[in-house]
């Protein structure tokens, strides 16, 4: 039986890579989700088309994130794309899932002022607004799923910037879910290993081998290993889970 019939669902950065993957896992499970993307129209699209083919409902929303404007644009397009389909602007699942990085990261003394400023307003700030701003729409007993990694547990000097965002994504899990329990609202935080998004670095196997070793299974993460995870936060099956880091490393941080 499919455990979301009825919720609808927002999936930040759903065009590709676990983004898309947890779109079409919250649709499998019968929810209507908003396909978000910033840029990738046709990828986002794609995403779609794959829930679509296996009988579920979606939509696509463009949004720049981390520029002026960009929770008003998100929500505009959110309340209508739900009010057209369902009726109403109910939002069961927010899934801050967008994010900003770069395959090789940035050496501490390299990282310029821009760039950190960019990595904090999409990671950081804009799940933070978006998650705020969401809250007029989220019912009682809602589900807020913020995308972490393992980073923060972690060292890795060439990604210091951006494991400063997702430490700031897991106090946004940690006190929102505080003050939202009244409202059974669960707030939970994701933290995702290395996982094979679609990027290039993913099509040279020595590189993928090297990944691997990180990993106490010896391989690269697939996005529905984490898309599987995330649902599962979505469903009622987690109504006694809020607050909480969930380690989807493949045990990368068992040292």
């Amino acid at each position: 039986m499919e455990k979301l019939n009825g919720k609808t669902a927002l999936v930040t950065g759903s065009s590709r890579g676990i983004g898309r993957a947890t779109a079409v896992g919250l649709a499998q499970e019968g929810a209507l989700v908003a396909v978000h993307y910033a840029h990738d129209e046709q990828a986002a699209q794609e995403t779609v088309e794959l829930i679509e083919k296996d009988g579920g409902r979606a939509f696509t929303l463009r949004a720049e994130l981390g520029v002026p404007g960009d929770i008003h644009e998100l929500f505009l397009g959110l309340e209508k794309g739900l009010k057209d389909r369902t009726g109403h602007t109910t939002l069961d699942i927010l899934v801050n899932n967008a994010g900003e990085t770069s395959a090789m990261g940035t050496a501490p003394e390299d990282v310029t002022p821009e760039e950190f400023d960019k990595l904090f307003a999409v990671n950081a700030k804009a799940p933070f607004f978006i998650a705020q701003r969401a809250l007029g729409l989220i019912p009682d007993g809602g589900r807020i799923i913020n995308i972490s990694s393992g980073l923060t547990r972690f060292a890795n000097p060439s990604q210091t910037a951006y494991a400063m965002t997702k430490g700031a994504i897991e106090q946004l899990s940690l006190h929102f879910a505080r003050h939202l329990a009244p409202r059974r609202i669960t707030v939970n935080s994701v933290a995702p290993g290395i996982t094979n998004n679609g990027s290039e670095i993913f099509d040279i196997p020595e590189a993928v081998e090297q990944m691997a070793q990180l990993s106490a299974f010896k391989r690269v993460g697939d996005a529905k290993d984490i898309a599987d995870v995330v649902v599962f936060l979505a469903t009622d099956e987690a109504r006694w889970v809020t607050g909480a880091f969930l380690d989807a490393t493949g045990g990368t941080l068992l040292g």
